[in-house]
């Protein structure tokens, strides 16, 4: 009953709360209207609970006397039992108010106790007047002889002393035990978001990694056709760097993209190639049309395709083969990309410096975490493949990653 009262109290106070430390105005300050911190009292909230409480105060009262076989004005006992709790409605925002304003927290200040133990009695002292004054003026127990006012407040204060104390206390302790729990979660909330900044910063340099050591080893390229004298397809490479360029500036706050988009992306890289390579570059690609909605890290083919043709393809002077494959299995997506260049060396992890592998395979555990894989080993046909695993996830068409 208490923890259920103490839900309602804690949201119907929140307008109440003063900050203890810069910790706690960080966390008020971050609360919306419709937040754990309301703009203005609930007092229909506060009202109901207390409600609760007056009615299964009276019911229990009426029906044990009735058991008992006594006989007063019902109706009137009744009602007088009920409304003795409209004090503890009035006095619970001022209490929120107070245990906020002075919190029962190591060190505990003699101030701190004073308040209290005034506020309480303070309650009591109102909550026994009030109880009385109904008693007195509407005598529900069809007295002949009531007692004076003054005696019967006496009674009254007396013996509900530790009912007022067990009430004031549970409300202090439920209140901070919930706004406790409300501080955690906003803290946990606070921690995931920047986790997430994290992540996504994380991301962002990697892709801002990835990004100008595509453009450098392009241009590279322009530069060996004009060297070559093949200034009309250095002119096409420029023009098509141009146009992939400008698609990845258009994306470039997605860290996720529809395979078939990322696919678009390889294949604007590999025409770019095809200018300088010409027939030297063949291309095969093999990915059914149901994946491709399936959600993939954005550039993640590029590197993966550019270290194929770099270290596959470039130094074979009849050039070489590429095939690009994507396929499902177990709730995984596996992309792979196939050279039919020389046979990685034994040591190649060591011999091969370069970032693009280096850089896929860090991105990949940055947004999957133990869930991916990625592999480079020599086939047992010739050439080298590439693989990468992640989870098969496929988002709606209107809505992007």
């Amino acid at each position: 009953m208490f923890f259920a009262i103490g839900r309602s109290l804690h949201a119907s106070g929140n307008s109440l709360h003063f900050p203890d430390s810069a910790s706690d105005k960080d966390y008020d300050s971050s609360m919306g209207t419709g937040d754990i911190r309301a703009d203005s009292p609930r007092w229909m909230g506060i009202a109901s609970i207390w409600f609760s409480f007056g009615l299964i105060d009276a019911l229990e009262t009426v029906f044990v006397m009735r058991s008992e076989g006594m006989h007063h004005a019902w109706l009137i006992l009744f009602a007088a039992v009920m409304f003795s709790w409209l004090p503890w409605v009035v006095a619970t925002p001022l209490i929120l108010h107070l245990s906020r304003k002075f919190p029962l927290v190591k060190p505990i200040s003699a101030l701190t106790w004073l308040v209290h133990v005034s506020a309480c009695a303070a309650t009591g002292i109102v909550s026994s007047a009030w109880t009385s004054s109904l008693y007195f003026l509407f005598n529900p127990y069809l007295e002949s002889d009531p007692s004076p006012y003054l005696r019967l407040w006496f009674d009254k204060l007396a013996n509900g002393l530790l009912s007022y104390v067990v009430l004031y206390a549970g409300i202090l302790m439920l209140n901070y035990v919930l706004d406790s729990r409300a501080r955690l979660a906003f803290r946990e909330t606070e921690a995931a978001q920047l986790n997430e900044q994290l992540v996504k910063a994380q991301l962002d340099a990697l892709r801002q990694q990835i990004e100008p050591h595509f453009l450098f080893n392009t241009l590279n390229s322009v530069a060996g056709l004009v060297r070559e004298g093949r200034n009309h397809s250095a002119v096409i490479m420029i023009v098509e760097l141009s146009d992939l360029l400008r698609r990845m500036l258009d994306d470039s706050t997605r860290q996720q993209v529809a395979l078939q988009e990322e696919m678009a992306y390889a294949q604007k890289y590999l025409d770019i190639q095809k200018v300088r390579f010409m027939d030297r570059l063949q291309v095969d690609v093999d990915v059914p049309g149901e994946l491709h909605l399936a959600q993939v890290p954005s550039l993640i083919l590029q590197p993966m395709v550019e270290n194929a043709i770099k270290h596959g393809i470039a130094k074979r002077a009849q050039g070489g083969a590429i095939r690009i494959a994507a396929s499902r299995s177990s709730g995984m997506l596996t992309l792979s990309v196939f050279n039919d260049g020389p046979s990685l060396p034994v040591n190649w992890e060591t011999t091969l410096p370069g970032i693009g592998i280096s850089n896929v395979r860090t991105r990949l555990q940055t947004l999957y975490g133990n869930v991916c894989d990625i592999s480079m080993r020599n086939q047992s046909s010739g050439g080298v493949e590439v693989s990468v695993s992640l989870p098969f996830v496929v988002l709606p068409p209107d809505r992007k990653a």
